[in-house]
């Protein structure tokens, strides 16, 4: 199990990327969070687990059906200093 960073590049704001990506984490129990970001993109911190990486990152990629993803970029991310119980939206 990993934290990992992802940023999420496309038509991902104002088209309820981030409710249906939360939704969908919440039900399959990830932890994190997803966040606007000023540039445009959508970030994502959350722990996954190295069997589960593909069906996180289809979930990514899926989004709402309004939202266009172009790419996702993603580390290792080391710096997760919180404590969660499931996965959030922030705003």
């Amino acid at each position: 199990m990993e934290w990992y960073r992802f940023i999420i590049v496309g038509r991902v704001q104002g088209v309820f990327y981030r409710k249906f990506v939360s939704q969908d984490m919440m039900r399959k129990q990830y932890k994190g969070y997803i966040q606007n970001l000023s540039d445009g993109t959508v970030e994502v911190v959350a722990e996954v687990f190295d069997d589960d990486f593909d069906t996180f990152m289809n979930i990514l990629n899926e989004g709402s059906p309004l939202s266009s993803v172009e790419e996702v970029k993603y580390e290792i991310f080391n710096e997760a200093e919180f404590t969660t119980d499931g996965f959030e939206i922030r705003y």
